[in-house]
């Protein structure tokens, strides 16, 4: 293979990323091609590398970058089925995210700079699919992290998007310090960077604190993949733009923290307590997060909870030592997750609110966005793995993943022995993911029927009630959105009257196919699996019934709530007033849990008491200390050098007789000091 062709792949949104911002302000009209065909032909040259590469193969390829006295930093690629089938994922989302936002952000003065940024954000993605240094993928992985930033803080002037921006950055930064003390000390226990040699090290028993290192690299994982307990930034970025949430969810960002434990899987499988830990912060994650989901009425917080849940199941594959299937989700997740976001943003583009409760009072909605309408129901069945859909073959691979876990048969295809994965770790994995079948399905199905199958539907905009009665009655806020629910609408500058562009559109029939397809690939051992380590990814019948089983309750609770809620709000079976009450399932499945789930039970309030609060408060003291003890210091000096001046200007009266009379008083007084 010519290396130039994969060192195209992320050179070229780089350089897209470069020329869109240097032509943006001069030639506006050269933005948007600038921002498409790099990514455009960057998502080709990955397919076309992946193809040449083929099934079962490696390429290894390194120049060193700088001696270090220790181990050496080298610009290195690693090519294998892992890199391959991820990178044709993050070219596809990019560029159907670009298409699409040259339609949705068309009228935005910053639109060059965004552009840029998603482009330079693809870029890192590439380089930490591709790279095979630890040092070099770390620089991939900050530069995500400033790039979201910027990004999630794209409409500035709102507050919530100040917020939501510098709340990201900070929380994953705090995962990525001990995470970057993990990666020097993997460094230091292998004597390279380079990942081959890692793994090298990992196999031959030569690192010396193998739980250490894993547990240093998980709260990295944490942070950028959104794990309990630094999961929090991620429903808040919400406030960026719609398809910077897709990126972000889909194939970059929260899927690097994932991709860089399956491509470090051996070292984990050197510790059972590290895996332990993995297992319960997938378990807490995946269940609180689909609690949390069942709560929002932000159509976009819904789904953010529902990445982390998915994030969660990922994880948990991990956990159980199986990293086929655990890339088999993340590729089919990022495909409908992306269809997800992408369709969201022209429901709420055409509904003008991110409100679910809003929508649901909007007359006829579905019949206004039916590619929305068809492409969202596709990939809510994929979400909640239903079969024939694509996450119906990923889900039950965790699942049949976990079940292997805990009955001591780990798939760990040849990375390490059955015997590594403690059978706990398959427990509470295969446990905790049952349930959250159940709550994804619940939580899907209510966003489904509340935004396009309500019969609270009216044709005009509702406004705040005096009041609402019956026991799942939510009353609405002035713009649309339920009082007390967390909300982070962007600035809406969309006429609804205005169907939405094909550049809208025909993203959403794109990343449809693999939503409806990709999951066959796992079906024949010589296709996906072949592609990955070789094992199986068919799904056990046991878990496959069950999985499936609790899917199907899930959905049929939750639209027996809807009925049974619905039938009990006044005046729902007509016309309704533009105040009219929308009925919530969600309030009726979690009872007493629904408040609490709605504010993600409190986390955030918890850190601001333990940690911002305190924080704050040494910061003020410090501003105290700095302003009246330290400047009091320099002002004293200043003002003593000042009087002293004032004083010996006071002597300096420019009469001689004066000058002579002290110098002979000086004198005279020496010379009694020398007398005496």
């Amino acid at each position: 293979m010519n290396l130039a062709l994969p060192v195209l792949v992320p050179a070229l949104p780089a350089l897209g990323a470069a020329a869109t911002l240097a032509a943006g302000r001069r030639a506006p009209g050269l933005a948007r091609p600038l921002a498409i065909v790099p990514v455009a032909v960057s998502a080709v040259l990955a397919l076309v590398v992946a193809i040449q590469l083929g099934t079962g193969q490696a390429l290894d390829a390194a120049t060193r970058l700088t001696p270090t006295g220790g181990p050496d930093i080298a610009l290195a690629i690693h090519l294998d089925g892992f890199s391959s089938l991820i990178s044709v994922l993050v070219g596809l989302v990019a560029t159907c995210v670009q298409v699409y936002s040259t339609a949705y952000l068309k009228d935005d003065p910053r639109y060059p700079s965004y552009a840029a940024l998603v482009s330079l954000f693809t870029a890192a993605m590439f380089l930490v699919v591709y790279s095979g240094d630890l040092i070099v993928l770390l620089v991939g992985w900050e530069v995500m992290g400033i790039c979201s930033y910027f990004l999630i803080g794209h409409h500035w002037e709102t507050a919530d998007a100040r917020s939501a921006s510098l709340k990201a950055f900070l929380v994953t930064k705090l995962g990525d310090v001990p995470f970057l003390f993990g990666v020097f000390l993997l460094g230091a226990d292998a004597g390279s960077f380079r990942i081959e040699d890692v793994l090298r090290a990992a196999t031959d028993g030569r690192l010396g604190h193998p739980t250490l290192v894993a547990l240093l690299l998980l709260a990295g994982v944490a942070g950028k993949s959104a794990q309990f307990p630094l999961h929090t930034w991620l429903p808040d970025a919400m406030a960026g733009p719609t398809p910077v949430s897709a990126l972000i969810h889909a194939a970059t960002m929260v899927a690097a923290g994932i991709y860089l434990v399956a491509r470090l899987l051996p070292v984990f499988l050197l510790s059972g307590a590290a895996l332990v830990v993995l297992a319960v912060m997938a378990a807490v994650t995946m269940i609180g997060s689909a609690l949390c989901a069942l709560a929002q009425d932000d159509l976009k917080r819904v789904l953010a909870y529902s990445t982390v849940g998915q994030l969660g199941y990922m994880a948990g594959a991990l956990a159980s030592g199986d990293r086929e299937a655990s890339v088999f989700h993340l590729v089919s997740h990022g495909a409908f997750k992306a269809l997800l976001f992408l369709a969201a943003g022209v429901v709420i583009h055409a509904a003008h609110t991110n409100s679910i409760s809003a929508m649901s009072r909007i007359r006829g909605l579905r019949k206004r966005v039916p590619d929305a309408y068809w492409t969202m129901a596709i990939a809510l069945i994929a979400l909640v793995g239903l079969p024939p859909f694509a996450g119906f073959f990923s889900k039950e691979a965790v699942l049949t993943a976990a079940e292997h876990a805990a009955n001591g048969e780990a798939l760990t295809n040849g990375l390490g022995p059955a015997s590594a994965v403690p059978q706990a770790a398959g427990w509470i994995v295969l446990i905790s993911a049952g349930l959250t079948a159940l709550l994804t399905a619940a939580y899907a199905t209510r966003l489904f029927l509340l935004a396009f199958h309500s019969p609270a539907g009216v044709a005009v905009t509702p406004v705040a009630p005096a009041g609402a009665t019956g026991a799942d009655a939510v009353t609405a806020g002035a713009d649309g959105h339920e009082y007390g629910a967390p909300y982070s609408p962007e600035p809406d500058e969309a006429d609804p009257a205005v169907a939405e562009p094909p550049a809208m559109r025909w993203p959403l029939w794109v990343l449809a196919v693999p939503t409806m397809g990709f999951g066959i690939a796992g079906l024949r051992s010589d296709w996906l699996p072949a592609l990955l380590d070789g094992g199986s990814l068919r799904p056990s019948a046991v878990t496959a019934v069950i999985g499936t089983g609790l899917a199907v309750v899930g959905a049929l609770l939750a639209y027996g709530a809807w009925r049974s809620a619905t039938a009990r709000v006044p005046g729902q079976a007509g016309e309704h007033a533009p105040g009219a009450a929308v009925a919530d399932p969600g309030r009726a499945l979690l009872g007493p849990l629904f408040g609490p789930a709605r504010h993600g039970f409190g986390v955030d309030r918890l850190y601001a008491a333990l940690f911002v609060r305190p924080v704050g408060a040494a910061a003020r003291l410090v501003r105290f200390l700095d302003r009246e003890v330290v400047e009091t210091y320099v002002r004293g000096s200043g003002a003593g050098a000042g009087l002293l001046g004032r004083a010996v200007r006071l002597a300096q009266t420019g009469n001689a007789q004066t000058y002579l009379s002290a110098l002979l008083a000086a004198v005279v007084l020496l010379v009694v000091l020398v007398a005496v």
